[in-house]
């Protein structure tokens, strides 16, 4: 299944796109056990869950829209894969468990308008530093895992990915980035470009984002 080709994305929904698919290809490298515990969080149209089902995994699925839970159960329906489905903030609805592989494609692009968005940008905007929800990931994902558990996360380069090391090594965790990819200025970037630009987070030659897998691995 190609994770970019879904049958149902609901308005307001993120449709998936070049960092599902860069994290969709650390997936496939990722070795899983029949069984193993997986979670998806911030899983929007699922498409992320139902690759790590079609692996024979057992999925729980997390997002804090309803439309995104019922765009996920639906795709999950039509792929003929279980996925547990919760609506929640983050970890909250899974505190009480424990996975083998943590799998999050956070909202992650620098946002001049703060940490609070509205609507469909809940998505995407992550306050001025881009890190509004990532820094919460490195601080809560670590307690979740098993043993030999890994956290694989997809951000922009624009959001730091040297911080998002820092983090979870403080956090007990191995980290290092083990897919990157450039990609050409999406509709958010290229409408903000020029205040990315005096933020000194883009240079006036930069025409595209750099996309950044990070891999953090609880010792066993």
């Amino acid at each position: 299944m190609n994770p970019l080709l879904l049958p149902l994305v609901l308005p307001g929904v993120y449709a998936p796109q070049e960092d599902t698919a860069l994290l969709a290809g650390a997936l496939a490298e990722e070795p899983l056990r029949p069984g193993a515990d997986v979670l998806d969080v911030g899983t929007g149209s699922g498409a992320l869950a139902i690759e790590a089902a079609r692996r024979g995994t057992r999925v729980t699925a997390v997002d804090v829209s309803w439309r995104a839970v019922c765009t996920a159960r639906a795709n999950a329906w039509v792929a003929g894969v279980p996925v547990r489905i919760r609506r929640g903030n983050l970890f909250a609805p899974v505190r009480d468990r424990s996975f083998d592989l943590i799998l999050t494609n956070p909202p992650y692009v620098p946002a001049p308008m703060g940490i609070r968005p509205r609507g469909p940008a809940r998505a995407w905007d992550a306050g001025r530093d881009g890190r509004f929800v990532v820094d919460r990931i490195c601080r809560e994902a670590s307690p979740l895992l098993r043993p030999g558990g890994v956290l694989l996360m997809v951000h922009s380069a624009l959001s730091d990915p040297d911080r998002t090391l820092v983090h979870l090594r403080t956090a007990g965790l191995k980290a290092s980035v083990t897919r990157r990819s450039r990609i050409a200025f999406g509709p958010v970037v290229r409408g903000r470009a020029d205040w990315l630009r005096q933020r000194g987070l883009l240079s006036p030659a930069d025409e595209k984002e750099e996309l950044v897998v990070v891999r953090a691995e609880l010792p066993v």
